[in-house]
């Protein structure tokens, strides 16, 4: 695997969860609003925004943490979806962000993101197993000297 595709997998670990759970609003309800759980909307804002990303210019992570165009665009759309909540949760609590009227955008526009990401990393990965199957077959040395 190359430098660039393990940089890639590296920050999608993290891209991919975000935005899966911006489309699964029973989940957000389950997870976001319990107080016991580490994981809660401003994680997935530090995600998105902040470490893995920038959902509102998300063209410098072409190759980074976004794979295609189409992706490019999907995130700048989630980008401005989360704004707009944001506008709507003036005490920033996820309670006010799940109840902010344009949230159903929000699912939606992540739901067609996470789709499209995890259809391009499943073909990626087919990618990566055609080529480790094309390799030729290495053989395998005994003590003794001999291949098997």
């Amino acid at each position: 695997m190359s430098e660039d595709a393990l940089r890639i997998a590296n920050f999608r670990v993290h891209v991919v969860p975000a935005v899966l759970a911006l489309a699964n609003p029973p989940w957000q309800r389950d997870v976001w609003l319990d107080p016991s759980k580490f994981e809660d909307l401003d994680h997935v804002f530090h995600t998105l925004f902040d470490d893995f990303c920038d959902a509102e210019d998300p063209e410098r992570y072409l190759g980074i943490s976004l794979r295609t165009q189409e992706e490019v665009a999907l995130m700048r759309e989630l980008g401005a979806a989360l704004n707009a909540a944001s506008a709507q949760a003036p005490n920033d609590t996820d309670e006010e962000y799940l109840r902010a009227t344009v949230w159903p955008d929000v699912v939606a526009v992540a739901g067609r993101l996470a789709q499209v990401m995890v259809a391009n990393d499943l073909r990626e990965l087919a990618v990566l197993r055609e080529a480790a199957a094309q390799e030729p077959a290495k053989t395998v040395s005994r003590a003794d000297g001999d291949s098997q």
